[in-house]
């Protein structure tokens, strides 16, 4: 416990100074600069700020509801392997957060709490930090409670919380990544990147995956051209707000029932590559 405890951040803080590198020196769009518009508030109000807070929430929620329950002492995945635990709950929630994803391209308040996500024109390692506060408390909720209620060891959270720090800086990240037949399986910037693409919720219907990209490919959403995306960002609409505070009460706005025309008729053109 102690060591991952220093382990996952120090893994974190690398990855990131080297996917920064690797930006730099092979990027996928070149002229992208670094300090691109929104940086600082993604970093400093995303990034480290809300983490910190929503996951203090986090920790008291769950740590309510396992003793409301108790589940916890019936230790029911406790005596597996440390590796299989962590399989198990990287897997489960991969294909949560698949079907979860499609969900709020296709809902109109779902969408509310994830436009934020789509709303840079410049994807980089950073831009998977910026989520609504509520998303966030939705889906590490889901992510960490099974893992506290199912008797996991305690590293289980802390290798999980790398695992997706590390990967969600990975997707987004501005680096001209090849992997060939790995696309098929393991998630990565080159089809993410076409995710964020010009999406409305009616749009945007591929590559919802995050670490494993079989999903996708699975239930026919995978979709990995041969060229680039001509641009990133929300297209249609209003412009996006500025700043932390400002982008997280933006959600709360009436819901517009021009909601799916707004959406445009891109996707009839856009064939889903399966």
């Amino acid at each position: 416990m102690r060591g991952w405890e220093l382990w996952s951040p120090a893994i974190i803080v690398a990855s990131a100074l080297l996917l920064v590198i690797l930006e730099r020196r092979f990027p996928y769009d070149r002229g992208q600069p670094l300090l691109r518009k929104g940086f600082f508030t993604d970093f400093v109000w995303y990034a480290l700020l809300q983490s910190y807070l929503l996951g203090l929430v986090i920790s008291w929620l769950i740590a309510w509801l396992d003793s409301a329950t108790g589940l916890s002492r019936l230790h029911l995945v406790t005596g597996w392997p440390l590796w299989a635990q962590v399989a198990f709950f990287f897997v489960t929630h991969d294909l949560y957060i698949y079907w979860f994803h499609r969900l709020q391209h296709h809902s109109a308040l779902l969408w509310r709490v994830h436009e934020a996500h789509h709303a840079t024109e410049q994807v980089d390692w950073l831009s998977g930090a910026r989520s609504h506060p509520l998303e966030i408390l939705i889906n590490q909720s889901i992510e960490y409670a099974p893992i506290v209620l199912l008797g996991a060891h305690p590293e289980v959270a802390l290798i999980k919380g790398a695992l997706d720090a590390v990967w969600g800086m990975y997707i987004h990240c501005n680096v001209d990544v090849r992997s060939g037949w790995l696309q098929r399986v393991l998630n990565g910037p080159e089809m993410h990147r076409w995710h964020h693409t010009g999406v409305l919720p009616a749009q945007g219907d591929m590559n919802f995956g995050t670490k494993l990209a079989i999903w996708d490919w699975l239930f026919g959403t995978g979709y990995l051209p041969a060229d680039k995306p001509p641009s990133y960002g929300l297209t249609g609409g209003k412009p996006f707000p500025d700043g932390y505070l400002a982008q997280s009460l933006y959600a709360l706005r009436p819901l517009d029932k021009a909601f799916r025309r707004e959406a445009g008729d891109e996707l009839a053109t856009r064939k889903t590559v399966a």
